[in-house]
């Protein structure tokens, strides 16, 4: 989709406008029309929270029209919602942050990454122990906790990397911090991004630093990731070739291989929210793409179902602090990457659709309907910014704004 730089806006040039894409990591809203070919049916990560704790108290996402957009008990539909809603449909092939993020930034993949249900094949252990070395322990699929617990005295012992995966498409390699410098740990995770490439061209490296004592292991804030480069071009380089300045918050700039955006990585969703906060006060104008990630990674991935709704109560309880920092010519769009259900017998990701609220002084409250695309968001935010669009996805910005 090309679209026709906006001249009915409200501000004359679109460049001096801001938007900010809220990416609430792993709060997916139902079944994908595919779900099933990914094993996640009946997962709906925000609907069966909502029935398992006996309904969620969201009122301020319900005003925008969370419970319009989505049925969620404890928070119903309102005859009147503020902001915009509608559901987006995930297209591209997988269920991973990456694949989520780049599909809200207009890039669909055709195939998922490759995933390694019995661990990684030995000449790819063989290569990275001699780029490395240290041994390799572990090797298997597992939780980080468990396989911490499982091995971390072996590596106190023995100096070699505690190396797992998921059902997600990941190298993780965990390292106590006193027995290997963060700064190793972190040249090994690049080391492995670079040998890691087709048919083995994992979606993310990851380092997973830890500290503590034989039943005490803690791993620590100093988590980093290390995606595979974007095959195509993304909203990110649509806006940057524009020069307009982007922010990221959270791990946005690692699912990007640091291309076109740069982030302030945060050690939980309360410090997130604090660095959104700093960028609405002073950033004079912009893009800011960001990631709140204890949904999933604290909660969704340990099948914490009290702990993900804390943590969505939370969110709730933050949100009029945004908006009451919204200029006139801002647009918050708030969404998902995918799902993780903590009521299902999983830990991994699922395959959801994914909830779309839009907020700002000149949005009109209403319904988005179901987006065929993550990609919609994207190109409406290109053309928020007057930008012509060559990624996938159509903009919504004209059913969107009021003018």
């Amino acid at each position: 989709m090309s679209a026709t730089p906006p001249t009915d806006m409200p501000h004359a040039d679109p460049a001096l406008r801001r938007a900010l894409l809220l990416v609430l990591d792993g709060v997916g809203c139902g079944e994908a029309p595919d779900t099933a070919a990914y094993g996640d049916t009946g997962s709906n990560t925000i609907g069966n929270i909502a029935r398992a704790v006996g309904g969620l108290t969201l009122p301020n996402l319900q005003r925008l029209g969370l419970g319009n957009a989505a049925d969620i008990a404890g928070v119903p539909p309102v005859a009147h919602p503020v902001g915009a809603y509608g559901v987006m449909v995930p297209r591209s092939a997988g269920k991973d942050s990456t694949t989520g993020h780049w599909e809200l930034a207009g890039l669909h993949l055709e195939r998922p990454f490759p995933t390694y249900p019995n661990g990684f094949p030995p000449a790819v252990i063989d290569a990275f122990v001699a780029a490395t070395g240290r041994p390799v322990i572990a090797n298997c699929v597992a939780s980080g906790t468990a396989v911490i617990a499982q091995f971390a005295e072996e590596q106190r012992q023995s100096g070699a990397w505690i190396v797992y995966t998921s059902a997600d498409s990941v190298f993780q390699i965990a390292a106590h911090e006193q027995w290997i410098p963060l700064d190793e740990l972190y040249r090994a995770c690049e080391v492995a991004r670079r040998q890691l490439v087709a048919p083995h061209d994992v979606s993310r490296v990851i380092a997973r630093p830890f500290v503590g004592a034989p039943g005490a292991w803690q791993r620590t804030a100093n988590r980093r990731d290390y995606s595979i480069q974007p095959p195509g071009v993304t909203l990110l380089d649509v806006l940057e070739a524009a020069g307009v300045p982007r922010t990221g918050v959270g791990k946005v700039d690692d699912l990007f291989a640091g291309r076109a955006i740069r982030s302030q990585h945060t050690t939980d969703n309360a410090e997130g929210l604090e660095a959104i906060r700093r960028w609405l006060d002073t950033a004079p104008r912009g893009f800011c793409f960001a990631n709140l990630v204890d949904f999933d990674q604290l909660f969704g991935h340990r099948n914490d179902v009290r702990g993900f709704q804390g943590a969505l109560e939370a969110f709730d309880r933050a949100l009029p602090s945004l908006l009451a920092s919204l200029r006139e010519d801002d647009l918050l769009f708030i969404t998902a990457d995918h799902g993780n259900d903590p009521t299902t017998p999983s830990t991994d990701h699922a395959r959801e659709c994914v909830p779309l609220l839009v907020a700002g002084a000149r949005v009109r409250g209403g319904p988005l309907g179901t987006r065929d695309t993550f990609a919609d968001l994207g190109a409406t935010v290109a053309d928020w910014f007057g930008q012509s669009w060559r990624g996938r996805g159509t903009s919504f910005l004209r059913q969107l704004v009021s003018t």
